[in-house]
């Protein structure tokens, strides 16, 4: 067992041994993290309001500094919640829906 890895004992019924992967499940909070944040969930629903928008019209429309509304987006990029185009000088925000479903799925299985 390394640092990474958390084992318990086979079930009677199984011969092998359960294995959680705590690198996995450090990634999966720092996901389930991104969402559960009120402003960020307030910038996801203004991106998806606008289909596509910069990050000067967001802190523009809640009223927020430059660099709060660029940190926030930044988290919500690493965890898959929102994409990026560029268009000229202008970067884009999308709303990734596919991987807001992915996160309903998960989120279900877990508490099912």
């Amino acid at each position: 067992m390394n640092n990474y890895t958390l084992a318990f004992n086979a079930p009677a019924d199984s011969g092998d041994a359960l294995k959680v992967d705590l690198l996995n499940v450090k990634k999966a909070a720092m996901v389930l993290r991104a969402i559960n944040h009120k402003l960020r969930q307030q910038i996801l629903k203004l991106i998806d309001e606008q289909k596509k928008i910069t990050v000067t019209e967001i802190y523009i429309k809640l009223r927020l500094e430059q660099s709060v509304a660029s940190q926030h987006l930044a988290i919500l990029r690493k965890a898959g919640f929102v994409n990026t185009e560029r268009d000229g000088k202008f970067i884009y925000y999308t709303v990734n829906s596919p991987r807001i479903e992915e996160l309903n799925r998960f989120v279900d299985s877990l508490l099912n």
